[in-house]
């Protein structure tokens, strides 16, 4: 039997190796997500810095952003080939990665006042 494999591409391969930080910073978590932290008020005592009640988009990206450095062996702010899980991918920046967190933070906003509360944190990312 003949099996169709995609070409890849570099849109192909970026998509992957986001793919894979995201991958990555899922598994970071033991077990099944601990248990969603223990509900989404645990998410959000433990993203929101400034004790406001709600997480920021640069609280959500710098608690989001901590698997990429623990990913960047070199320190050099690219995840190369060797560095992404699989050891394989087209390398990702670090201004890539928080763009990528920008845009799923502004997914999960769902009232898009610019803020995640405990209800948006808990709630899978719109579209």
């Amino acid at each position: 039997m003949t099996h169709f494999r995609a070409p890849v591409t570099p849109a192909r391969a970026t998509a992957s190796s986001l793919a894979a930080v995201g991958l990555a910073l899922a598994l970071s978590f033991p077990g099944p997500a601990s248990a969603q932290v223990r509900a989404s008020g645990d998410y959000l005592a433990r993203m929101d810095t400034d004790g406001d009640g709600r997480v920021s988009l640069a609280e959500y990206q710098e608690w989001m952003g901590y698997a990429f450095d623990r990913m960047d062996a070199d320190g050099d702010g690219v995840l190369s080939a060797g560095e992404l899980p699989g050891g394989r991918g087209a390398p990702v920046n670090r201004a890539r990665h928080r763009a990528t967190l920008e845009a799923g933070f502004r997914r999960q906003d769902r009232n898009g006042d610019g803020y995640l509360d405990a209800a948006e944190l808990a709630s899978p990312p719109a579209g």
